[in-house]
């Protein structure tokens, strides 16, 4: 088959799998309404696929006069996806099939030796996920790890990550691919959250859409025109290196960033004790906060007003139709209940804040978007500059944080 042949070929076994992932179960017939296919085509495709276990017969078309027509669906559990939200302080890994199901999830605290420690961590969480429930490894195809940095695809190293020691010296997407045994992507955690919220979420049918994660550490995801922002070196929404709060100048700041040092959960935990004399961990601030005691009170004002100037950096550069808050410290109401208060005095319009609906995770669901996509292309696509196959339904409650 010449090239020409063979790429109209693949258009058309795209056309074909993107109207059984939306529609599915469907018809031949109706698939040919769809895309403009021959029927004699369609039947092609479709045997083709089914020989090779991607899709399968569900029925027939009922309550049409005469004949009825055998119907066909996607085999939601021929593949599946690894998906993985790295943290400074959490990994949160699950197993999701081809309609974005979890069917297994694992979460432990991050190897505080960071390096190849993190990467055993990981590999060994999703396989037992996987295991638990019964999903065979030689039906897992690929692995998006969310990684709280900028990842250089040149050399597999995570940039701009602090909170996990030795990302920055490592091939880190090729040890994972090599321990995996299947493909790894490496996309930023807060990059995956931002999709998220906009395919399930939170934002979704928002073009531009903004989503601003402060935990450990802090970051944001930008989408402009549909699309997400990454920027030249994938470092894009690395907020916490904002030149506001503590003194970009001094040697720390190069290190965790200068806005990050006074709104993440360090700078909260290092200021609350020079107030009170002492030293708790975040949750007990917000509970001493909610108890009336003023100088917890007073650090999650300091905190909210720095975070408001950050989103107002954001709102004056990329002017989203709405910002996103996520992450354990972002998630909270009191701090969603300051920012608000805090923006319309130091910005001149209305800036819509709200909290993510798919809370801690909205980068799973981002993670299983992208691995959607790309193992689409990879199975029924063609490499082209717009070749996104779009992503199926999916049970939104079943993918919320429970509770």
């Amino acid at each position: 088959m010449n090239d020409s042949l063979n790429i109209s070929r693949k258009f058309s076994q795209r056309s074909v799998m993107e109207a059984i992932v939306q529609g599915g179960p469907i018809s031949r017939a109706s698939i040919a309404k769809q895309t403009g296919l021959s029927k004699q085509t369609i039947s092609e495709i479709v045997r083709t696929l089914e020989q090779e276990g991607w899709v399968q017969e569900t029925g027939r078309t009922k309550g049409h006069v005469g004949r009825t027509a055998v119907t066909y669906e996607l085999v939601y559990d021929a593949a599946y996806i690894v998906a993985v939200d790295l943290g400074g302080t959490k990994v949160r890994v699950a197993i999701t099939d081809l309609a974005c199901q979890i069917f297994g999830e694992e979460m432990a605290p991050t190897d505080p030796r960071g390096g190849r420690f993190v990467v055993d961590q990981i590999v060994s969480l999703a396989f037992r996920a996987a295991e638990a429930k019964g999903v065979s490894r030689d039906r897992i195809r690929l692995a998006v790890v969310g990684v709280p940095g900028a990842p250089d695809s040149r050399t597999g190293r995570v940039m701009l990550a602090p909170n996990i020691a030795g990302f920055d010296s490592m091939d880190v997407a090729g040890s994972l691919a090599r321990a995996f045994g299947f493909d790894v992507i490496l996309e930023n955690d807060v990059n995956l959250s931002v999709m998220g919220e906009n395919w399930l979420g939170q934002g979704q049918g928002i073009d531009d859409l903004a989503y601003v994660a402060l935990g450990t550490g802090i970051g944001s995801g930008l989408m402009v025109g549909g699309h997400l922002v990454r920027g030249a070196i994938n470092a894009a929404g690395e907020m916490g290196f904002l030149p506001l709060g503590a003194d970009p100048f001094e040697p720390e700041s190069l290190r965790s960033g200068a806005f990050e040092r006074v709104v993440a959960s360090h700078g909260i935990v290092e200021r609350y004790a020079a107030l009170s004399g002492n030293r708790l961990g975040v949750p007990a601030i917000f509970d001493n906060a909610n108890a009336g005691e003023a100088a917890a009170a007073q650090v999650l004002d300091e905190v909210a007003r720095n975070l408001a100037r950050g989103i107002a950096a954001i709102a004056a550069i990329a002017n989203p139709q709405k910002i996103i808050l996520g992450g354990s410290i972002g998630l909270r109401a009191e701090m969603l209940a300051r920012v608000k208060a805090f923006l319309p005095q130091c910005f001149p319009y209305p800036v819509d804040v709200e909290t993510g609906t798919l809370g801690a995770r909205a980068a799973i669901v981002g993670a299983a978007a992208i691995g959607l996509g790309q193992l689409h292309n990879t199975l029924f696509g063609v490499d082209a500059p717009d070749g996104r196959i779009s992503l199926p339904p999916a049970d939104v409650d079943a993918l919320r944080e429970a509770g």
